[in-house]
């Protein structure tokens, strides 16, 4: 049974649950013991490191200069000139003290200006860096307690994003989007069907179709330190990895960003990212296998399946 929590995102009860339990919807896998993770060390990268890196507006590292919590806002952008402004001056009202960190790689237009010009520190890369590797290096450069991460061409209103802070704030490390996909057709769509597969076999069915592949999402600082930079790069491997790790995952609200994403030029009759997401889901797939078992964690029963185990 669903019911709303006091910060605005759904909180989904157990059966067994404490009723007094301020994250009712927060479990942990209970077929496995939580796994040791070797974190990627979030180190802060200078210029030229990479590819050049031209910077907007400046912040020092740490939290804000009244010492309060600071919030993160990162924005993977490539030719966004139309929509970029507007992501930003939402964004920046998420919370009282906002930094907005806009990756900009690829573009061929005045993404750049447009975001500097909205409020927002740039980060800029000539070539196009490949899908989801703006994240993490939007998540490198960041000093918040809590990284918020959207898209460049999606524009979500503020009030519809701050939800996502606060349940972060109330001890979340992960915060989704409450967005499953259609699952009612015919034929399920397959980036679709990774986002269930993955979640029931990290033992999170409740999850749903939710995942860290869609925006919003806001992961926390502890979860970023714990897990580390590089699995952003493959967030639905971020993602199995918190969960197995012990940390907090929870949905918020749904945003039905499915129905407003801008649809992709086709490849001979089929869009190319498809492939990239589900194979991405697949190697946090074989990344839960090599750590909890050929069959992530999932019991066997008594079943004898090997040949000389077998007596007649």
């Amino acid at each position: 049974m669903r019911k709303q929590a006091r910060f605005g995102f759904k909180a989904n009860r157990r059966r067994h649950s404490n009723a007094h339990d301020p994250y009712p919807k927060v479990w942990l896998p209970v077929r496995t013991p939580s796994v040791h993770i070797t974190p990627t060390p979030v180190t802060r990268r200078g210029p030229g490191t990479e590819a050049e890196v031209q910077t907007g507006e400046e912040r020092p590292p740490g939290s804000s200069s009244a010492g309060k919590l600071l919030v993160s806002v990162i924005i993977p952008a490539m030719n966004e000139q139309k929509t970029i402004g507007a992501v930003v001056r939402e964004a920046r009202h998420v919370h009282p003290h906002t930094e907005v960190i806009v990756v900009e790689n690829g573009s061929s237009d005045r993404t750049a200006k447009a975001a500097k010009a909205a409020g927002a520190r740039v980060l800029s890369f000539p070539q196009p860096l490949g899908h989801d590797i703006g994240r993490r290096i939007g998540a490198e450069a960041a000093s918040g307690q809590v990284l918020l991460f959207l898209d460049g061409d999606i524009v979500i209103p503020c009030v519809r994003l701050k939800p996502f802070i606060q349940a972060v704030c109330a001890g979340a490390d992960v915060a989704l989007n409450d967005y499953h996909g259609p699952v009612d057709r015919t034929s399920v769509h397959p980036v679709v069907e990774a986002k269930h597969v993955l979640n029931i076999l990290s033992n999170r069915a409740d999850l749903g179709g939710a995942s860290m592949t869609g925006i919003p999402h806001a992961i926390s600082r502890k979860a970023l330190n714990k897990i580390g930079l590089k699995p952003l790069e493959k967030p639905p491997l971020f993602q199995a990895m918190t969960i197995t790790s012990g940390l907090r995952v929870v949905t918020v609200r749904g945003i039905a960003v499915g129905k407003v994403n801008a649809t992709r030029k086709k490849m001979n009759g089929r869009d190319p990212l498809v492939d990239v997401v589900v194979q991405d889901h697949l190697d946090a797939i074989a990344w839960l296998t090599s750590h909890l078992g050929t069959r992530a964690g999932y019991t066997d029963l008594k079943r004898k399946r090997i040949r000389n185990e077998v007596r007649p």
